[in-house]
């Protein structure tokens, strides 16, 4: 077993039945697989479930959550991506039930003296946090009750996140997929274009489509031991198994399954000495590989590479699985259309490009009367095979969920048995039915007659909705944008370590590597942009978001001061400086926010030249290292022409800078008008790249891209010539040196 898993593991061989079959019209008879799809590398636990029922949608997640969560006695224990308190979960009005989900909450423990509630968020960035709940703790309206445990989770690498959707509730039922308690989830299948129920913040939200499973048993106990593993190692608190009589199912939740093989699949990314686990990835490929008739699936994303060139392969077999895939229309706001659509356009191509035999489907779910600019939100994470497996969880079909972000799935597996084939028939054509606006029965009579799901799909659909092709077409250049764009969906972590180590540069490789280094550095930039948006909290960071966001803060009277003094603690811990001084141009415009900018760049360099002042040489050696040390000779001589240089083209990170500068003494005039002349140039060009920003985010049309253009040429020139200058003082220093050497030698 693999030591990064929860070490209680609940195995049990699964029954096998003969029988079953394929859905009448389909091109081969189904037989029972020879053995379970499930094993070591594919899944972190495999146990039963006496009961499981599917949920379709945020309105029957919600009111079966609610439900269980009344009977829970001990404990409820909430993993999240996103957990709002303000969530709705119910529009009864004449219900007794709390509708606020931290209302509900605190109900509960006040009912229960015994019962603890844990709440497992993830630990996002605060520049994410536009449309999500602050902490508590920040003195917000919800006050948790006693029993009600908030925790934020940041134990996960750099650019990741803990995307795991699961409810545990006395380890006697739980919930996992796709949903968060969170607001601007709930829906109903009907997906109105415009139900006044569907508001949040007072605004209105698109339809949004989703999927949660809910089991018991040994099912429930293995999703407990996952969620009290992460408890742990976010907190350092060992919870207990919960052991109570009875259970919270609720009777009025009616289970489609009963007495099945589930088995469940972690991605958790490396972090503190653990090897990464992949189980997601590997069960989905192993999910593909085993498929004979079709394979079902619906996914917010659709960009991963392994999953990608999985599915091509099947469909070059002449005689492989019909592949049916439905995902969104639209991207939520510019930069995802630049990044993750451009991304699923391409390997979308690429299959389309591989279906020699006409075997491959992408489509849509379209609503009539929806406003335009929108769609349905396809948020599902769904994969159904032969009607033999049925796939729900959290993770999206991106790179980011194999290998980035913290991810939990489950897996029905049918082993054979007719009645289980025919409920994951049954939810399939239960599902394109919603999509279709029309019911079970009629699918499942169409692909009967026609013999395939597409042939069916295009056949059925209502006035009001239907599923279309989703026909995208890519310009010219995309092939260089789409490189580019890779780096917001990651396959691994980001190794911290790594970006330090570009900050120290060995001068004497400056003339191969400094062309090459620059390209990085806009990469970087790029990349770090691109990251921060493109964690899965897409829906929430848009440019009208960002604007309101940045016009807010700009009319706090201690919005200059936090500017001011945010590159201080920003330097110590490299958090780049052009994104500040981004956010400082957006907010109060270009002369403000470069004043604003430049004030506080003055303020951290002296703040660090005075601890450097402070700190004996010894001290300043070791933090410099051999390379650095070069620096400081060259500072010593050059003064306010080096500091300068310096600054225009850093060769260490901004604070080490300032320290050496103040430990070896350089005059603070210098100093400090090296630290301005120096940086004034990036600054300059950080105001200009913040006033187009500003500009892309009210009016694409008035983006400038000759100044933007020149600002490059202008920063790339600056860069290459300063560089030049360091080395050819660093060679003038080593042969003075060895002419000293010489003359000593000679005496």
């Amino acid at each position: 077993m693999n030591k990064d898993l929860p070490a209680a593991r609940t195995l049990r061989r699964g029954r096998k039945q003969p029988g079953g079959g394929g859905p009448p019209g389909d091109a081969r008879a189904a037989s029972a697989p020879a053995a379970t799809l499930f094993n070591d590398a594919n899944c972190c636990a495999i146990a039963r479930a006496q009961r499981v029922a599917l949920l379709v949608d945020g309105a029957a997640y919600f009111d079966a959550f609610m439900r269980a969560a009344e009977r829970a006695q001990r404990s409820i224990l909430i993993l999240s991506w996103d957990f709002d308190s303000r969530t709705r979960l119910h529009y009864d009005p004449h219900s007794r039930r709390p509708s606020r989900l931290g209302d509900f909450l605190n109900e509960l423990a006040r009912r229960r003296r015994k019962l603890h509630i844990r709440i497992l968020d993830w630990d996002y960035p605060m520049v994410f946090g536009t449309e999500r709940e602050f902490s508590p703790i920040y003195g917000l309206a919800w006050a948790p009750h006693r029993r009600v445990h908030v925790h934020f989770d940041d134990t996960h690498p750099l650019a990741g996140s803990h995307h795991q959707k699961v409810v545990v509730i006395d380890d006697k039922v739980a919930f996992v997929g796709g949903l968060d308690l969170t607001c601007r989830r709930w829906d109903t299948p009907e997906h109105l274009p415009d139900d006044p129920r569907r508001v949040a913040d007072h605004k209105p939200y698109p339809p949004f489509h989703d999927l949660m499973m809910m089991v018991d048993g040994e099912a429930a106990q293995a999703l407990g031991e996952i969620a009290r593993e992460r408890w742990l190692r976010a907190t350092k608190e060992r919870l207990r198994p919960v052991t109570v009589a009875g259970g919270p199912w609720p009777p009025e939740i009616a289970p489609q399954l009963s007495d099945v093989r589930v088995g469940l699949a972690c991605t958790s990314p490396p972090s503190d000495g653990r090897d990464a686990v992949r189980q997601v990835e590997r069960l989905y490929l192993d999910m593909i590989a085993r498929a004979q008739r079709y394979i079902y699936i619906e996914n917010q994303y659709f960009t991963s590479h392994a999953i990608g060139e999985a599915l091509a392969a099947r469909l070059r077999e002449g005689r492989g699985p019909e592949i049916m895939l439905v995902t969104r229309l639209l991207s939520h706001g510019w930069l995802e259309e630049m990044t993750m659509h451009v991304l699923r356009t391409r390997l979308i191509r690429e299959l389309r490009a591989a279906d020699r035999h006409g075997r491959f489907r992408a489509y849509y779910p379209h609503v009539e009367g929806l406003e335009a600019g929108t769609c349905i939100d396809m948020h599902s994470k769904l994969m159904i095979v032969d009607d033999e497996w049925l796939r729900i969880g959290s993770s999206n079909l991106s790179n980011r969920s194999m290998g980035v972000d913290s991810e939990c799935d489950a897996v029905i597996e049918a082993e054979g048995r007719a009645e289980v084939r025919t409920v994951i028939r049954g939810f399939r054509d239960a599902l394109l039915a919603e999509h279709l606006g029309t019911s079970p029965d009629d699918v499942a009579r169409t692909i009967e007659a026609r013999g395939s799901m597409a042939a069916a799909i295009d056949a059925q659909g209502s006035e009001r909705r239907r599923l279309k092709p989703l026909e995208e077409k890519l310009p010219e250049w995309s092939d260089t944008v789409m490189d580019m764009a890779a780096i917001a969906d990651m396959e691994k972590p980001v190794s911290l370590e790594s970006l330090i180590d570009q900050f120290s540069p060995d001068v004497e490789a400056i003339p191969r590597l400094s062309w090459i280094r620059l390209g990085a550095a806009a990469v970087a930039i790029a990349a770090l942009a691109l990251v921060w948006r493109h964690t899965p909290l897409a829906e929430v960071f848009t440019a009208e978001n960002i604007t309101a966001w940045a016009q807010d803060f700009a009319g706090r009277w201690w919005a200059p001061l936090v500017i001011l003094f945010a590159y201080t603690p920003g330097s110590v811990v490299m958090f780049p400086r052009p994104l500040i001084t981004l956010a400082a141009v957006v907010a109060f415009g270009p002369w403000l926010g470069f004043v604003y900018s430049m004030g506080g760049i003055l303020i951290a360099a002296v703040a660090a030249y005075f601890a450097g002042r402070k700190m004996n040489r010894d001290t300043v050696r070791r933090v410099a290292g051999e390379r650095l040390n070069r620096l400081m000779n060259i500072l010593r001589m050059r003064g306010l022409l080096a500091m300068t240089a310096l600054r225009l083209v850093p060769l260490a990170p901004f604070a080490v800078e300032s320290l050496l500068a103040g430990a070896i003494r350089i005059r603070l005039f210098d100093f400090t008008v090296g630290t301005f002349l120096g940086m004034l140039p990036g600054v300059l060009a950080a105001t200009v790249f913040g006033d187009q920003l500003e500009a892309a985010l009210t009016d694409p049309a008035q983006v400038n891209y000759p100044l933007l253009a020149a600002v490059v040429v202008l920063l790339a020139g600056a860069s290459f010539f300063v560089r030049r200058w360091f080395l050819k003082i660093e060679r003038q220093q080593i042969s003075a040196a060895h002419n000293r050497r010489i003359k000593a030698q000679g005496a």
